[in-house]
């Protein structure tokens, strides 16, 4: 009897104030809650991928000062390439080393420019390439705008980044058939040759003397029969 009651009484009132039949009123009610659900569905924050909480952690976490590293191989540039959290980020451009670790997210792993990270990428940065055999310091054979789109970034990089070594120099040296290949047997072959000659030499000194003593005995010969005539 008191729900009949209350249900009449709710009739009445939605009546009142909308307009609007009790299952109108509802139904209108029921849409504009799906309506909002939906909405917040689309502007809720979606959980982070694991790998997005670690890079965020990473770069929130402050970085340290730039440690000068002087003269370095190739080979131990490598170490830098962001591989080991550890160690600072850096960046080759004409043969001088950058620390880039503020920009991880671009040339730290996963960035769109990791490739280049730990490695001389000046003809890649001048050709805009990202091909292998580009991540190197040969600027040969580049195009007057390739170079000069090598010296913006240059530019950029001097006035963003600091500066913390440089690339140690390789020398190729080209050794061709028959002449520094063929120089140490030759010194080789040298050897015996002077010790001929000095055996040479030995030979004609020694036959020298011994036409001198046969010089002394002629000239011996002509007294000792002057001695005999008289």
């Amino acid at each position: 009897m008191a729900v009949a009651e209350a249900w009449e009484t709710l009739k009445q009132t939605v009546e009142a104030y909308t307009g609007l039949s009790p299952a109108s009123f509802f139904t209108v009610l029921a849409l504009a809650a799906a309506i909002y659900y939906t909405m917040a569905g689309f502007f809720e924050t979606q959980p982070l991928a694991p790998q997005q909480r670690e890079r965020e952690a990473v770069e929130r976490e402050p970085l340290p000062s730039p440690v000068q590293l002087g003269e370095v191989s190739e080979v131990e540039l490598l170490a830098y390439d962001g591989s080991d959290r550890k160690k600072p980020l850096l960046m080759t451009i004409k043969g001088q080393i950058y620390d880039v670790s503020q920009s991880r997210m671009f040339y730290g792993p996963g960035g769109p420019y990791a490739l280049f990270a730990g490695k001389d990428a000046s003809r890649a940065l001048a050709k805009m390439s990202f091909e292998l055999q580009d991540l190197t310091g040969d600027l040969s054979g580049l195009s007057p705008f390739e170079l000069e789109a090598l010296r913006d970034w240059e530019n950029k990089f001097m006035s963003k980044y600091t500066k913390v070594g440089t690339v140690k120099q390789t020398v190729h040296v080209t050794v061709t058939e028959g002449s520094d290949a063929g120089a140490p047997n030759a010194i080789e072959k040298a050897t015996p040759a002077t010790e001929n000659i000095e055996d040479s030499r030995s030979d004609d000194a020694a036959q020298t003397k011994d036409v001198k003593a046969d010089l002394v005995d002629d000239s011996s010969e002509p007294k000792a029969a002057e001695a005999n005539e008289n």
